[in-house]
């Protein structure tokens, strides 16, 4: 039943439950469902399904008043397969699939289907540690993965099967995600794994970023309890789940939301505007209040239905700028002041996270965002966008570009690996290397490093090194634990054959093993966002192509990091430390069992009061070429 508070925070852009009244809702005692829909502009609406041969007969639904709703209950069995058959008041009438809907058909099907989500959770615990997690002091190691493509079923083609069917033969379902993806994330020393988007989308190469569905996760891999179980299992092994959630653009996929009542209902009511013209997708428009309920209602239905801990919100520039495809001074748009920021779009995702961290205190918003906006993770009640974390894709961007230069000329561009400490302060960011660097032609991590088979893993292993060892929280892609060569082949499952030659076991071996240093190291992660959690020991060191710092604890430990981005073994290399005592070589990116040339130190390095990079004292070691090493102070036994 549609209360009259229902209908009013709806319109007003305030119900962040609409989920709870919109779309279809079985009543198991009733055996009957009840239907409502937002079509403002239209003539009638009726409920298409098989028993009335998709026409609408017999279940028409009743106009609520002036609100702009349709609505009606019906003796409507749950699993039934149904679309809204809308009469516009110029043109025939046309069938679109629910946007509130709960479920959805397997793609090349698009039809709604009524879908009880009740599901009895046991992440109890994993819930209540997330309401009081003050996640910014805690580690966080993600691995992005896109569910079609990490692993799959071997399973030979039939002349029976079609594309699509012979592809669902060889997904994973999230159950079996569940019980192979989970162990192999823990195991590996993961904290969170970042899902690209389950919302229903109808084309498999979109990745899931052009959606039909936003309340349904996909059926290619099962139904929303089979979803849910497998959130509840990563709760259950201390994961946290990240969804990337796609609140810029939809697709213009006939029965989807595009022209949903015969007008312009969800996209911005100019053709200009609404164009995404690079993308063929469609613009929301985020000035309107229903949209606003739609969106921020979806938001809070992943995070607190579906258990999520925390959205990645993508293409937020494309949201914010209005020429973010407008390059040509003929084609530009400009708001009355000669700006060009999307109004509307900022004041929309400044409500968004305001209402998320409001109404779902456990989750965590992040921001792909690729502006030089600035205070994107700064409250909204101190001026800014409120996201918790952003994405850096300029380190990214700047670290893969050095890194591409062969190791014999890197000395005239130090600076791009100094440059990122420079604004690291100024958000929360996240130090990203996703799927976007590993398609289109830009070789996979491993194929960007410069040289022979030996050069490619050591750079890899610093590369990944330099990225767990700076402040920031870390992201990685599927595959590129493994080294792959090929790119990320969006068609077929991460190249796991490669694990049975022992330069990508040893890999493997050392993702692992350096993944769980960084969650038993506090320094590593504990101050990432505070200033005295990092120092310089020596930034400039071009003619070596040598970085070296401190990481910090709250409690004062310390780590010393030496990265070597040259092929030279530095013998007796003298760097300087805070304190005096006796350090070992916590880790060594070199050693052999992961594919190094086993340059490492195996006694303790004593200090001297030889003052070195502006610090007291030094100690001198041995630095592995095309590596990194963690040197970490012994604590002394106290006498009695």
């Amino acid at each position: 039943m549609i209360t009259d508070l229902d209908k009013f925070l709806f319109h007003q852009g305030t119900h962040y439950k609409s989920y709870s009244f919109l779309g279809a809702h079985y009543d198991k005692a009733a055996h009957a469902t009840t239907f409502t829909v937002w079509a403002p502009n239209a003539v009638s609406v009726a409920v298409a399904l098989n028993e009335n041969n998709w026409t609408g007969k017999d279940f028409e639904l009743k106009r609520v008043e002036e609100s702009g709703l349709f609505t009606g209950t019906f003796k409507v069995k749950e699993h039934t397969v149904y679309k809204y058959r809308i009469t516009p008041h110029t043109g025939p009438s046309f069938l679109k699939a629910d946007p509130y809907a709960f479920y959805a058909e397997k793609r090349p099907r698009t039809a709604s289907i009524v879908r009880n989500i009740d599901y009895d959770w046991n992440d109890a615990r994993w819930m209540k540690q997330q309401q009081v997690n003050q996640h910014l002091a805690r580690p966080m190691n993600i691995y992005e993965v896109h569910l079609g493509t990490w692993k799959k079923h071997d399973i030979e083609r039939t002349d029976k099967d079609t594309i699509d069917s012979y592809t669902d033969k060889t997904y994973y379902t999230y159950r079996e995600m569940a019980e192979a993806l989970i162990p192999y994330v823990k195991t590996m020393g993961y904290t969170h794994i970042e899902i690209m988007p389950v919302t229903e989308h109808p084309f498999d190469l979109s990745w899931g970023y052009q959606v039909t569905g936003y309340y349904a996760p996909t059926s290619r891999y099962g139904t929303p309890q089979d979803f849910k179980y497998f959130v509840d299992q990563c709760h259950q092994k201390g994961i946290g789940v990240i969804l990337d959630w796609v609140p810029a653009h939809f697709c213009k996929d006939d029965h989807g939301l595009r022209m949903f009542d015969g007008t312009p209902l969800f996209e911005h009511p100019d053709p200009y505007r609404a164009e995404k013209r690079n993308w063929g997708t469609l613009t929301f428009d985020f000035g309107r209040t229903e949209v606003q309920s739609f969106l921020i209602s979806n938001a809070l239905f992943w995070l607190n239905e579906y258990h999520i801990d925390g959205l990645r919100v993508d293409a937020v520039h494309s949201m914010t700028d209005l020429n973010f495809e407008n390059f040509e001074p003929g084609e530009q748009i400009f708001n009355e002041d000669g700006s060009s920021e999307h109004k509307e779009a900022v004041a929309f995702i400044k409500k968004l996270n305001q209402e998320i961290h409001y109404n779902a205190p456990h989750a965590i918003m992040i921001a792909e965002d690729s502006s030089d906006i600035t205070s994107i993770t700064t409250p909204v009640s101190e001026g800014g966008f409120g996201f918790d974390y952003k994405w850096d894709l300029g380190y990214m961007h700047d670290t893969l570009d050095y890194f591409e230069i062969v190791p014999e000329a890197r000395q005239a561009h130090h600076t791009h690996l100094n440059f990122p400490m420079m604004y690291r302060y100024n958000e929360h960011y996240i130090l990203p290397f996703s799927h976007d660097e590993v398609v289109h032609g830009k070789l996979s991590m491993l194929d960007k490093m410069p040289g022979d088979e030996w050069r490619k893993f050591a750079q890899y292993r610093l590369l990944y090194g330099y990225q767990l060892t700076q402040p920031g929280k870390k992201l990685n892609f599927m595959g590129s634990e493994i080294g792959m060569y090929a790119e990320w082949k969006d068609k077929e499952q991460v190249d796991w054959f490669l694990l049975k030659y022992p330069i990508h076991d040893g890999l493997r071996t050392f993702i692992r093993d350096v993944n769980q240093l960084y969650l038993r190291e506090k320094a590593l992660f504990e101050l990432d966002y505070d200033p005295k959690g990092f120092q310089w020991i020596d930034a400039d060191n071009h003619e070596q192509r040598i970085l070296s710092y401190i990481r910090r604890a709250a409690d004062g430990t310390e780590l010393v990091i030496v990265l070597n981005f040259s092929p030279e073994v530095y013998y007796d290399f003298k760097v300087g430390v805070t304190h005096p005592g006796k350090y070992r070589e916590l880790f060594n990116s070199d050693a052999k069992q992961y594919g190094g040339s086993n340059q490492i130190i195996s006694k303790y390095l004593f200090s001297q009061p030889h003052p070195m990079h502006g610090l007291s004292h030094s100690i001198q070691g041995k630095i592995p070429p095309l590596g990194f090493v963690i040197y970490k102070k012994v604590k002394e036994r106290k006498s009695k």
